[in-house]
């Protein structure tokens, strides 16, 4: 994949990202979303690809626009599966909260788990714990390994896991332990990053969310040389015969971070509200100010960027 394109990309995530970050607090998440959704729509038409959605807002009779198996782009340019969301934690932005974001995954064709709508119970940790932790071992024996890998105390880590009843077990083991616990109410895409930002305070993820973020999350992850590792948790009967249709054979499979997200990625996204490791959209009297990541695995490079939007140049928004 072209470099260039990284940065055609994050224009698309700033877009989705004011037009979202208007709803903040104003407790409507269809609303929020929708804003979101239709940013980015705009704006992807706009970059020279030719891009298929493998992870959307849903499929194609529930989602208007950026369903699965939508084609996006210019019609112009090298071919590309996108996994998207544009707004990662539409709660968090509709009640004000924070780590809500824009993000998109970027691979070339055949290299993005077309990941179904269903659970992931998911591990993630950052470069020094690339090979040590293994999602089938307990909680407790991953922190152990995580500790002796970073030098340190069990006390000195930090596990972040979605506030949810389904995690009452694994958030008491934790606690057994004498790790440390944040909680979160949505964006797991966010916590997972957070695992490779030294300055985050964050070592470890633990738990079970959606499918989809997972795959966002191992293209992430690739990028800044962590390890992530997910099992799809199915609810019914009808999400395993869906993943079957998907090409998911083995149901009970673990999927390393390769398996997730192979070849060259690239991976961006823009803060709507300030969190862990990206600042929130900053409105101005004459635009805005937004704050964005971009990376490639293929030279390890991440970028974050500062832009500043002048509305006056820019009808769109």
């Amino acid at each position: 994949m072209n470099r260039n394109l990284a940065l055609e990309f994050v224009r698309v995530t700033e877009m989705a990202a004011i037009a979202s970050a208007r709803w903040m607090g104003r407790g409507n998440e269809k609303a929020a979303d929708q804003a979101a959704v239709d940013a980015m729509r705009t704006m992807l038409d706009s970059v020279d690809c030719r891009a298929t959605v493998v992870i959307g807002e849903g499929e194609r009779d529930e989602a208007p626009m950026l369903y699965i198996g939508e084609e996006v782009g210019s019609g112009n340019g090298p071919e590309l599966e996108i996994a998207l969301d544009p707004l990662e934690g539409t709660t968090v932005c509709a009640y004000g909260g924070y780590n809500s974001i824009s993000v998109m995954a970027i691979a070339e064709k055949g290299n993005l788990l077309n990941a179904p709508d269903t659970y992931m119970k998911k591990i993630a940790v950052g470069r020094v714990g690339k090979g040590v932790v293994d999602i089938n071992e307990s909680a407790t024996e991953n922190l152990k390994r995580l500790a002796a890998a970073k030098k340190c105390r069990l006390q000195d880590l930090t596990a972040v896991v979605l506030d949810r009843p389904r995690h009452h077990d694994l958030i008491e083991e934790i606690r057994t332990t004498g790790a440390r616990i944040q909680l979160i109410g949505d964006g797991d895409v966010s916590a997972g990053i957070a695992c490779c930002e030294p300055d985050s305070g964050i070592d470890i993820l633990f738990g079970t969310g959606g499918a989809p973020e997972g795959v966002i999350t191992a293209a992430a992850l690739r990028c800044m040389g962590g390890d992530f590792q997910g099992k799809l948790e199915f609810r019914n009967d009808e999400e395993i015969e869906r993943a079957k249709k998907m090409g998911i054979s083995d149901i009970n499979k673990v999927f390393s971070i390769e398996e997730l997200a192979s070849g060259h990625v690239m991976f961006v996204a823009t803060g709507v509200t300030s969190g862990n490791f990206l600042d929130g959209v900053q409105f101005t009297p004459w635009g805005a100010k937004t704050h964005s990541i971009v990376m490639r695995s293929k030279s390890g490079t991440v970028r974050k960027i500062t832009a500043e939007h002048h509305f006056d140049t820019k009808p769109r928004y």
